[in-house]
């Protein structure tokens, strides 16, 4: 029985430190790093410079449900994999509780949440803005859009709403990235209350339409507010540009060429990949994607994304989503972690404790995969790395 009696049957599945495993006979690139075929390159903690107590310490924290419920914990530096656990959780006992109508925006139903119909693609939840923007920075680099400040309501021609608005008319598609689009989008009761902008807009039949109706609060591009509408219009942008659907567009431009064959995006009613929300993979297939951030959108010497739309997108373009608070926000990546305009850490951040966690300087990439949407946790995996991982890995001359 684990800590409060909330869950039991923690099951490791799979568990890798790979003690007295050499480094060097792991499959290394001539750029130096390693990286992955069908599978990744493995090391140890201690032989990539990391102390192995610090990961077995947050493994310890994991099975005793410090970090509520955790799903998947994979640590990569070098690009070689030093930590890759499963743990399996009883979601069938905690969902009863709940609402079980099988509904895929019912975040209690297990054939949805957290993995996708008993396979091992697990919910990204908002971790999907980030491969969104990823996607649609490809469709930048290659002319189909031309660039981040191109004014947004000309890709939505086919829709009738209010447009009287000067700052409707004023939006850039920056403003959308960046969460400060200045569209009204009530956030107050979190997910659970049903006022929620997003709970409505997924209850919805035209999320599109349900968008670009709501009123203007605020001059776009002056004031952060977190906006899952915004990156659902992001989507409609880039199948407006490149004639493909986003989960076709990122399979084919994104996924194939890093060696992601699997995945599952739920499409909305009206007929388009939920953008904001709706992506779900592997974890190792994420840490893939946090992977080639890392390396500045290069894949084993192939530029899959431009640098300069990596730089961009992981900078803190909203220096302070909180004021007060060192977190930033770059073109729907967050940024942790800042010095002098630049990131320490960026991270995509989803629902339930998705995490996609990349540290540039100390070459690593970071992943908690869990749902905690009901169930407390004493301890943030969101913080394990910049607490925890960082002053326990020697930096790189």
């Amino acid at each position: 029985m684990l800590k409060n009696g909330k869950l039991f049957g923690i099951l490791l599945v799979v568990s890798f430190l790979l003690l007295g495993c050499d480094a060097e006979s792991q499959p290394v690139n001539e750029d130096g790093y390693g990286w992955p075929g069908e599978t990744w390159p493995t090391s140890t903690p201690e032989a990539e410079g990391i102390d192995p107590t610090v990961i077995d310490s947050i493994i310890s924290d994991i099975n005793t449900g410090e970090y509520g419920l955790i799903d998947a914990f994979m640590v990569i530096r070098h690009g070689m994999v030093v930590a890759d656990l499963r743990f399996k959780q009883d979601y069938e006992s905690i969902m009863a509780r709940y609402d079980t109508t099988d509904y895929m925006y019912n975040y209690d139903h297990v054939n949805w949440h957290p993995y996708f119909d008993g396979t091992m693609l697990h919910s990204l939840q908002s971790v999907t803005k980030s491969v969104t923007s990823a996607a649609l920075g490809i469709a930048i680099d290659e002319g189909l859009i031309d660039g981040p400040h191109v004014p947004v309501l000309p890709f939505f021609e086919d829709y009738e709403f209010d447009r009287s608005d000067e700052r409707k008319q004023a939006l850039k598609l920056e403003d959308f990235l960046t969460m400060r689009a200045g569209i009204e989008w009530k956030t107050a009761g979190g997910y659970v209350s049903n006022e929620h902008s997003t709970i409505i807009m997924e209850n919805s039949d035209e999320w599109i339409q349900y968008v670009l109706d709501q009123p203007m609060d605020a001059e776009p591009g002056t004031r952060y507010q977190y906006n899952d509408g915004a990156s659902v219009l992001i989507g409609k942008i880039a199948r407006v540009a490149t004639g493909q659907r986003m989960d076709d567009w990122a399979r084919e431009k994104l996924f194939v060429p890093i060696g992601i064959d699997e995945f599952y995006w739920k499409i909305t009613p009206d007929g388009e990949a939920d953008t904001e929300g709706g992506l779900y993979l592997k974890t190792e297939d994420l840490a893939r994607f946090g992977y080639l951030f890392l390396r500045n959108g290069v894949w084993n010497g192939e530029q899959i994304i431009s640098e300069e739309w990596v730089k961009a997108s992981t900078s803190p373009v909203v220096a302070e989503v909180d004021e007060g608070s060192p977190g930033g926000y770059g073109y729907q990546w967050w940024v942790p972690s800042q010095k002098d305009g630049d990131a320490i850490i960026f991270a995509g951040n989803g629902y339930g404790g998705q995490f996609v966690m990349v540290a540039p300087d100390y070459d690593l990439v970071v992943i908690f995969n869990g749902w905690r949407i009901h169930e407390g946790a004493n301890k943030s995996s969101y913080r394990a790395l910049q607490d925890r991982i960082l002053p326990a890995t020697s930096t790189d001359d």
